[in-house]
């Protein structure tokens, strides 16, 4: 294992950061803020067809590129630093529910379309109960003929609004099973829900009778959403990262530039505290995502201990960063017009997805045998 990113790795970083400092700056996260969608479908298209970003851990076999979780881990890392509106992540989620079922036919439907920006596909898992394990799944699947319909209601759908193709998570005789559903399918409502951060949409899905297509094996559901949401919770880890450097890099900045009594304010020893801390933190958040990242490549045996540990670091550590840089940057940095509070919310709403700090430090310490 090496920490060190290739030098190919660090060219794709450069490339990504590049592209999003033209594509993702401060006044387009803003507009896209106030749309529907939440998205602007030309850089949608653009990340697709000039970066290749979707089909990025897709195996070639299906129009993908076939790198892994590092790789991934890098671009996600300069998404969270740039604030990035756009249903990347949920195509994460789907993308590994797929790939992690074992269904050939379900890949060879869905992931060259993924692959290609055409198909924006999310997960619909968690309910209305808010919960990240299995008994939070109580949705019904119901076999009608040669397929299924499903009835009940997913919550906190990332991108739900949007999403051509939505995995879900629904009980069979059998127990937790996979389920893709058209999002035009007969039977399904899909309702936005206002949330505090702006820039990752979320949806209410109703399924009413909804026809839906079996993914994989009935009845082992759980086993692969396990594995899904421990990838999950490394990729949001390495985003977390990416915001939280940048949180980093803007209050030390302004603790440069802002003069006060005929000074830098960063000469005084508090707001050096404060800068410091905030350093410690996100150097050992890069360092508990990275791990994660090569676990998540290699699937090794760590993976979901592992995916407790970076998530609780890395969420408690970018929301640290986030609310001390709007200390440091003292009244502008409560006020709208400055970006300060976009990362901030972005940094609450990542702490509480997949499971907050709390409820992975007890997965952690179940998984480690404590």
């Amino acid at each position: 294992m090496n920490f060190a990113f290739t030098e190919e790795q660090e060219q794709l970083r450069q490339f990504v950061r590049s592209f999003l400092e033209d594509k993702s700056s401060e006044a387009a996260v803003r507009e896209q803020m106030e749309t529907d969608d939440g998205y602007d479908a030309a850089v949608w298209s653009q990340m697709a067809e000039q970066l290749g970003l979707q089909s990025l851990i897709i195996p070639e076999e299906y129009g993908g590129q076939g790198f892994s979780f590092v790789e991934l881990g890098v671009v996600l890392e300069e998404m969270g630093r740039a604030l990035l509106c756009a249903p990347f992540l949920s195509g994460v989620l789907a993308t590994a529910a797929i790939m992690h079922s074992g269904d050939e036919a379900a890949m060879a439907a869905h992931l060259p379309g993924i692959a290609s920006g055409e198909t924006i596909a999310t997960l619909a898992f968690t309910e209305e109960s808010g919960k990240w394990d299995e008994s939070g799944i109580t949705m019904e699947a119901t076999q009608s003929g040669d397929g299924y319909t499903l009835s009940g209601v997913k919550s906190f759908v990332i991108d739900g609004n949007t999403a051509d193709l939505i995995v879900v998570a629904a009980k069979t005789g059998a127990g937790v099973s996979l389920f893709a559903v058209d999002g035009d399918a007969a039977g399904l409502t899909r309702d936005a829900l206002s949330t505090m951060d702006q820039t990752r949409k979320q949806a209410k899905l109703t399924f009413d009778n909804t026809p839906a297509t079996l993914i994989g094996t009935d009845g082992a559901g759980w086993e692969t959403m396990s594995t899904v949401l421990d990838l999950g919770a490394i990729a949001l880890a390495a985003e977390q990262v990416g915001g939280a450097q940048f949180v980093l890099e803007m209050a030390v900045q302004y603790a440069k530039d802002r003069v006060q009594f005929g000074r830098p304010i960063g000469s005084f020893q508090a707001i050096k505290h404060k800068c410091a801390d905030m350093l410690l933190e996100v150097e050992s958040a890069k360092s508990a995502a990275y791990y994660g990242l090569w676990c998540a490549a290699e699937l090794n045996d760590e993976l979901p201990s592992v995916a407790s540990l970076a998530k609780s670091y890395c969420s408690e550590a970018y929301f640290h960063a986030a609310a001390e840089n709007i200390q440091i940057h003292g009244g502008i940095g409560f006020t709208w017009e400055h970006p300060a509070h976009l990362y901030f919310k972005r940094a609450k709403s990542s702490e509480l997805m997949f499971g907050d700090p709390a409820y992975h430090r007890e997965l952690l310490a179940q998984r480690i045998g404590l």
